[in-house]
């Protein structure tokens, strides 16, 4: 069975090549479940040909999340939510600094999953959303012939304010599991322990583990 960080990882895929919807395709003019579609055949299409993402190289990845994935997501949202109440507490530039470390735990925790993606397909399924809502989730099923058995890959999605800036991912369920939940007990643990403070240090350190195995 494929363990569900290898399934976090193919999350991370579809994020780390959002970047390549881009302007002549208007995702900003496409509905939710229409734009991850888009987002999906591109993932399949690019991690089939690039060498250097399939195989995990994080700082491609990163680059490649900094310039152009970001625009797409709303990670002050997802990192508010996985910080949990202690969001509250921190100053702008604990933050700042939150924001930073949290990304980085996420590109570098996935990076080495993203090889596991090449021979996957996405069907999507049918939106339970009207066409004024601006908080939607958008389901799909990923199979590969390593995992035979469809895996639930699902995307909270928010109306971005402002003509033209189209739809914002927030938050993964992957099997069953929301990503911003599962980080929001850890952090919140770690809040109530040490402060702040505490977490950022916590953070820090995994990146520099992580750094170190490569």
């Amino acid at each position: 069975m494929t363990s569900r960080r290898s399934i976090f990882g193919w999350a991370a895929a579809c994020l780390a090549v959002l970047a390549l919807v881009t302007a002549p395709a208007r995702a900003e003019d496409l509905a939710p479940d229409a734009m991850i579609l888009k987002v999906s055949n591109e993932v399949l299409d690019t991690i089939k040909t690039d060498a250097a993402i399939r195989g995990g190289d994080v700082n491609r990845l990163m680059a490649l999340v900094d310039n152009k994935v970001m625009p797409n997501v709303n990670f002050q949202r997802m990192t508010a939510a996985a910080v949990g109440p202690g969001w509250r507490q921190a100053s702008p530039d604990q933050r700042q600094r939150l924001e930073g470390e949290f990304k980085t735990l996420l590109v570098r925790t996935y990076a080495g999953a993203l090889s596991q993606v090449t021979d996957m397909t996405v069907t999507l399924k049918p939106l339970r959303a009207g066409p004024d809502d601006k908080d939607v989730t958008v389901r799909t099923e990923v199979k590969g012939k390593t995992q035979p058995d469809p895996v639930q890959l699902d995307y909270r999605l928010e109306k971005s304010a402002g003509e033209g800036l189209g739809w914002k991912i927030y938050n993964l369920n992957v099997m069953g599991v929301w990503l911003v939940d599962t980080y929001r007990t850890q952090f919140s643990q770690e809040v109530n322990a040490h402060g702040i403070d505490g977490l950022i240090n916590l953070l820090v350190e995994r990146n520099k583990a992580a750094a170190r195995k490569g």
